[in-house]
């Protein structure tokens, strides 16, 4: 049995969930967002501000407790991110690196011969706190991260001097350079 598909999914009071076979929506002060889940498989149940999605075999498999605990992750990243949204910081180190946003568009001096110009996808709201801080937000946890890591993908971090593009809290393993 899957320890986190055993969880109960807790629903702020500013937030619903509407139940319509196996596609539910998730409304919330930050926007809405629609899951579908596999009803040949689980069932759902809405209990005043609980929600809980169980297997309809008494017999559990490995494969069906494993997305068991996936779809209760899922449903769980989504009611986070209508009522409290999700972040992700991003840090640029290197001599002159430097982000700029101009409209819908971030601009990046990497030390290229250009600027890159990277266009936000909608749904994600970028703010840049100093010229090498880029904080990234928005109710869907899976845009963040794959908006985040198209941008780290532009200038990943280098082992030597650990300049590119990294997240906030990124572990860099150093390696030592050139002995003469």
């Amino acid at each position: 049995m899957s320890k986190i598909g055993k969880k109960n999914i807790l629903i702020p009071k500013d937030s619903s969930i509407k139940i319509d076979g196996c596609d539910l929506t998730i409304t919330g002060p930050k926007g809405t967002k629609k899951l579908t889940i596999n009803d040949k498989i689980f069932s759902s149940k809405l209990i005043e501000s609980e929600f809980k999605i169980l297997p309809l075999e008494k017999k559990i498999d490995k494969k069906t407790s494993i997305m068991w605990g996936t779809y209760r992750s899922l449903i769980n990243n989504a009611v986070l991110g209508v009522t409290k949204g999700h972040e992700k910081d991003l840090e640029l180190n290197g001599v002159g690196f430097r982000a700029n946003l101009k409209g819908e568009e971030l601009f990046l001096s990497l030390g290229f011969s250009h600027e890159i110009k990277y266009k936000i996808p909608k749904g994600i709201v970028l703010k840049i706190e100093k010229q090498t801080k880029i904080k990234i937000s928005g109710f869907d946890k899976e845009l963040v991260s794959k908006t985040a890591s198209e941008i780290k993908a532009i200038k990943p971090v280098e082992p030597y001097k650990a300049k590119g593009i990294k997240e906030k809290n990124q572990f860099v393993i150093r390696k030592e350079g050139k002995k003469k």
